[in-house]
Formats: C-alpha cells, sequence, structure tokens
C-alpha cells in the first residue's frame, strides 16, 4: 500500500503539522508491515530480539508458548508498536492546540539606555524641561542606566480554529488505524509462528518415520545376512538388504539435518537463542474443520479483519484532511496575553499586564486553497479505490482458503488410506520373504512404497493445518481462534 502526500501549504502545516506528520509515519508503518520477501533485513516479520539466551537447559515448547514468545519478541510487530506510539505522541501533539498554554518567565538585568538614540535629543529634552519649569539642564546625561527585575505569566489558547479541530479529528483517526495495523502485525506474526511450528512438527515426523524404517532395514539386513550364512538365500539378497538400509541412513541424515535447521528459523522468529536446545511438545494437531459458506467467512472477515478496519480509518484521515483545508477559508479566533510585576530601581515595582482576541479573517488565498483542497481529494479517491479492492480481495482470500481446506482435507484421507494399504502390503510381503515364498526385492519396493504413503500423509497433514491457518487469518479471527482451527 502506497501513500502519497503532497506538499502541504506552510500556514496549514502551522496549524496542524501534527496531524499530517501523522500520516507520514502511519504510511510508512504501512509499507513496511507487506515487504513480501523472507529475510530480517526486507521483512523484520522474520527476525526478533532475542530474550533468551541459550542456557545448557533443554526448552520445552509447546504451540501457545511459541506464538506467545513470537508476540512479545518479534521484530516486526516491535517496529509497528513503536509506530503506534511515534503517531499516539503526534495525537497529543494536536491534542495540545486545543488547551491553554500557560508560561512563567522571570528575568534581572542592569540596562544601560541611550535617550539620543531613541529619540530624546538635546531639544527634545529642553522641551521637557520648559514643561517641567527646569532652568537648568546641568548634569543631565544621555546616557541612562537602570536595573530591572520582571516576573510574568503568559497564557495563550486557540479558542476557534476550523482547520485545528480537522486535523485533530484525523490524528484520532490515524491512531485508530495504527492499532488496526498493530492487530493485524500480530496477525502475521501468529500465522508465521504457527506455521514454522507445524513445519517443525512435519520435519520431527519425518525423521521419526525414517529411524523406524531405518530399524525395520536393519532387522531384514540382519535376517538376510542369516539366511545368506545357512545358505537359503543368494549373496545377492543380503547386498540389496545392506543397499536398502544405507540409503534409509541417508534419508535419516537428511531429514534430521532439515528438523534442526527449521528448528533454527523457529527459534529466529520467536527470540530464542539459535544456539539453545529446544524439544517441541506439541503434537501435529489434526481436526476436522466445518467449512462454512463464503458468504458466512466473508461477513465475519468484514467485521474482524484488521486490515479492512486500518483502511475505514484511513479514510476518516484523509476526511479529516480534506476538511482541514476547506476549513482554512473561515475565521479562526484566539485569546493571550500575560501579567506581569516589573521593578526599577529608584522607582519601585508595578504591575503590567496585557489580554488581547485575535480574530483572523483570511481574505483571498482562493488558489492555494483549491489546490490544498483538490490534493486532499485525490488521496481520499485513492484510499476509497483501495477500500473497494480490498473488499473483493477479502472475498478472493476466503473463497481461496475455503477451497485449500477442503481440498487439504480430502488429500490428508486418501493419504492415510494409502498409509494404512501400504502397510499391510509390506507386511504380507514381509511374511512371503519369511516364508520362502518370494526373495526381498519386492519387501523392499513395498517398504519404498511405505516410506512414500508415510511422507505424503505428513505433507497432506502439514498443508491442511497451514490452509486452516490460512482461513482463520483471511476471517480477521487467527490470533483469538488459531487453536479451534487446528482442532486443538
Amino acid at each position: 500500500m502506497m501513500l502519497v502526500n503532497p506538499a502541504p501549504n506552510p500556514a496549514f502545516l502551522r496549524a496542524s503539522g501534527s496531524a499530517l506528520l501523522v500520516l507520514v509515519v502511519l504510511a510508512a508503518s504501512g509499507a513496511a508491515a507487506q515487504a513480501p520477501n523472507p529475510t530480517s533485513a526486507a521483512n523484520p516479520f522474520f527476525g526478533s530480539v532475542t530474550a533468551h539466551p541459550a542456557s545448557d537447559e533443554v526448552l520445552k515448547l509447546s504451540l501457545d508458548d511459541a506464538i506467545s514468545m513470537g508476540l512479545r519478541n518479534n521484530l516486526g510487530l516491535k517496529e509497528v508498536e513503536a509506530n503506534e506510539k511515534a503517531i499516539h505522541g503526534q495525537e497529543n501533539q494536536a491534542v495540545q492546540q486545543f488547551l491553554p498554554t500557560i508560561t512563567l518567565t522571570g528575568d534581572t538585568g542592569v540596562y544601560q539606555h541611550n535617550l539620543a538614540a531613541l529619540g530624546f535629543g538635546p531639544g527634545e529634552v529642553a522641551k521637557f524641561a520648559k514643561l517641567l519649569n527646569m532652568t537648568s539642564l546641568a548634569g543631565f546625561s544621555e546616557i541612562t542606566r537602570d536595573d530591572l527585575t520582571e516576573g510574568q505569566v503568559h497564557y495563550s489558547q486557540m479558542l476557534f480554529s476550523s482547520p485545528v479541530i480537522a486535523a485533530f479529528k484525523a490524528a484520532r483517526s490515524a491512531g485508530n488505524a495504527a492499532h488496526f495495523a498493530k492487530m493485524s502485525a500480530r496477525g502475521e506474526v501468529v500465522q508465521q509462528v504457527a506455521t514454522a511450528y507445524l513445519h517443525a512438527i512435519a520435519a520431527a515426523s519425518e525423521v521419526d518415520n525414517a529411524k523406524a524404517l531405518e530399524a525395520e532395514d536393519q532387522v531384514l539386513l540382519n535376517h538376510a545376512h542369516d539366511a545368506h550364512q545357512a545358505g537359503i538365500v543368494a549373496n545377492l539378497d543380503e547386498l540389496r538388504a545392506r543397499v536398502q538400509l544405507q540409503a534409509q541412513q541417508q534419508i535419516r541424515i537428511a531429514q534430521e539435518n532439515a528438523l534442526e535447521k527449521d528448528l533454527i528459523l523457529l527459534k529466529r522468529e520467536i527470540g530464542v537463542d539459535p544456539g539453545q536446545k529446544i524439544v517441541l511438545t506439541d503434537p501435529a494437531p489434526y481436526g476436522e474443520l466445518a467449512l462454512e459458506t463464503p458468504e458466512e467467512v466473508r461477513a465475519v472477515a468484514f467485521k474482524n479483519r484488521q486490515d479492512y478496519q486500518n483502511l475505514l480509518n484511513q479514510v476518516d484521515v484523509y476526511k479529516g484532511v480534506r476538511t482541514a483545508y476547506r476549513g482554512q477559508r473561515l475565521p479562526s479566533l484566539s485569546f493571550g496575553g500575560y501579567y506581569g510585576v516589573s521593578e526599577v530601581s529608584g522607582v519601585g515595582a508595578h504591575g503590567n499586564f496585557v489580554a488581547q482576541g485575535t480574530l483572523s479573517i483570511p481574505i483571498f488565498r482562493e488558489a492555494s486553497l483549491r489546490g490544498d483542497i483538490d490534493a486532499a481529494q485525490a488521496q481520499l479517491s485513492a484510499v476509497n479505490a483501495q477500500l473497494a479492492d480490498m473488499r473483493i480481495h477479502i472475498d478472493q482470500q476466503v473463497r481461496s482458503a475455503l477451497l485449500d481446506a477442503e481440498a487439504s482435507s480430502k488429500l490428508v484421507e486418501v493419504a492415510r488410506s494409502n498409509v494404512d494399504l501400504a502397510t499391510r502390503a509390506l507386511s504380507d510381503e514381509t511374511d512371503r520373504v519369511n516364508a520362502g515364498v518370494d526373495d526381498n526385492l519386492p519387501l523392499v519396493t513395498a517398504q519404498a512404497t511405505l516410506a512414500a504413503a508415510q511422507t505424503n500423509l505428513v505433507e497432506s497433514l502439514y498443508r491442511y493445518n497451514v490452509s486452516k491457518l490460512a482461513l482463520a487469518r483471511a476471517a480477521g479471527v487467527l490470533e483469538q481462534q488459531y487453536r479451534v482451527y487446528l482442532g486443538q
């Protein structure tokens, strides 16, 4: 999302620069939150602030623990939260435009004055002397000196200014938009952390399957070796069993390496030192999801999607900016003044004050005002277009997520059936080999079929869980209901 700001009018900057600065910060935060590159340099959501240094103890980590740590330590979320605080700071500055400003000043000093430089030359002094019946100016010096001590209380307040009022409303809407941007960022963190956790679970399942098949291959190799020593089978069967075992060992090593890399990625996103040993305590979740209609999910999404609410508030922001520019045609009223006490050496102390109201009426700046209003209207039209596109985009995401979830569910059912069939086929073939009916070539084929079926089941279950997370994200309820969608 790209927000383009026109060059603001200098007078309006003086009146409501805080609100416009809010918009600039908001645009920057929105752009950073949608970077697609999977590196923390380009997308901070793939990084974190390390809150847990490595220790000798093994850290037991559930899915809830991982998500909670991600919400505390994820770098992208921290940046969005910092942007929200900055925007609220600018909002407070906009509030100050309505509040009275009171300052207290005091000073003391020695002053020397040149009366001639101030217009009191010899001729003027002589005139004053006649008025005062002074017969002589002997000893009169044009250079005077006095000691002055002052204390003053100053007060100022804006009583009415349409641009200031509109700018405050825009700043408040920008604060709301920043809040929804933060909530959207939290959903991004939950989805990424949960996906990384599920991927690590899938990798751990692959490792377990590889170890189980390796153990079976070791048993078959021992059986083939004993049979060959007894002269029951040919040496080829033993060689074939040994090759199968070593191939399975290679698969197991590769799967263990993949698991360690997945765990490092997970730790990177939740703020755990990459060297810390962790154990995932949650098994791969599985639960049937009662699929809703696209219309039902879309209605939930329009109510709960934070990015949609963000755009709605951005519409209010730009409406406020347009109103602020229009309000520059109206008069503004302010009040200010001070009360102070001045003490001059040899004269004594005396109070003094000023109380004044200022009414400012713009006479003619029509060309500039129309240009500002047109630019603000262009921005508002652009955001309205984005909002209309967002409605279509949400409908597209909801329908795609529902299709993925339904298809993934069917793939899991088929994969489970394939595992059951491959297990039965392997059991039957093992019995045939033990009975001496077949050599171990069909047995090796059956083992490979079972391994492929188990891998396919793990991958299908992972994709099903990820599709359910995507559906919850499309509906805008991921952070609150991710366990419900995962069936936990």
